[in-house]
């Protein structure tokens, strides 16, 4: 009897946990059907802000509103070459460092470059204009606070950042796969842009966490149509296009940083 009664309580464990597993998949979102950007918020808990925030990323950024603001600071990045890893997330592909490559500095607090990963097409809009792709540069500092370094792009010319982990691409399965790049040098990105734009949001993912510092640099970048369809090719299919739509403004201010002005 004490048998048959540990039998029935460890059947029913394992269905109970089969059972939370079942829901945690269907907590998946996308970016179509019915767990796609709209349906977030009521996907798990800690989403809501998905739906209930009111300074949420991206944005479309209208030159006319936006504050030139003096009190603004050329950006200091400096970067570094680091250790590296291609993953694919099944909604996005992207490099994550496995040691430090380097900081940027805004006013005067160190943000370390986590990782970064792309978006097609681009999340941010400007004058409604929206580009191929958008890479996001997400830098946290030691309080766990947020600083995203956006660059926009436009398909043309191959970009030379992309070609540093082509070959990874072509050995990176489908979804949370890892490829191994070694030292991977990004001194190229430590340039000072002429132009760039800043706003308070959150980040453009479940569980679409506020009070994220955005950076959009002001300069369009180019990308080749083989690296879009590079970078397409291992998401999953409800995510081929992963770019979550516009959200308002809500009244927040976007500044502008223009060295020439």
């Amino acid at each position: 009897m004490a048998l048959q009664l540990f039998i029935i309580f460890a059947l029913s464990l394992l269905l109970g946990i089969a059972s939370a597993i079942d829901v945690f998949r269907g907590m998946e979102f996308g970016y179509s059907g019915h767990n796609g950007p709209g349906k977030w918020g009521k996907l798990n808990p800690t989403f809501s802000p998905c739906s209930t925030g009111k300074r949420q990323s991206p944005i479309n950024i209208q030159r006319n509103l936006t504050v030139h603001n003096k009190l603004l600071k050329p950006l200091t990045r400096n970067y570094e070459s680091a250790n590296a890893t291609l993953v694919n997330r099944g909604y996005s592909v992207g490099v994550r460092f496995e040691e430090s490559p380097g900081d940027l500095l805004i006013n005067g607090k160190n943000y370390t470059l986590q990782q970064f990963h792309w978006h097609l097409p681009a999340e941010h809009h400007i004058e409604g204009q929206r580009f191929a792709a958008e890479l996001h540069m997400v830098h946290r500092a030691a309080d766990n606070s947020a600083v995203v370094v956006s660059m926009l792009y436009h398909e043309s010319k191959a970009d030379p950042l992309f070609s540093m982990i082509m070959e990874g691409l072509k050995h990176l399965g489908k979804e949370n796969t890892e490829v191994p790049l070694g030292t991977l040098n990004i001194n190229e990105l430590n340039r000072r842009p002429r132009k760039y734009y800043t706003y308070v949001g959150s980040l453009t993912t479940p569980p679409c966490t506020e009070n994220v510092i955005w950076i959009i640099l002001g300069k369009v970048m180019s990308i080749s149509k083989e690296q879009i369809t590079t970078l397409d090719s291992p998401l999953n299919s409800h995510c081929k296009k992963n770019a979550r739509p516009c959200q308002p403004l809500n009244g927040r201010e976007v500044d502008m940083y223009d060295e020439l002005k």
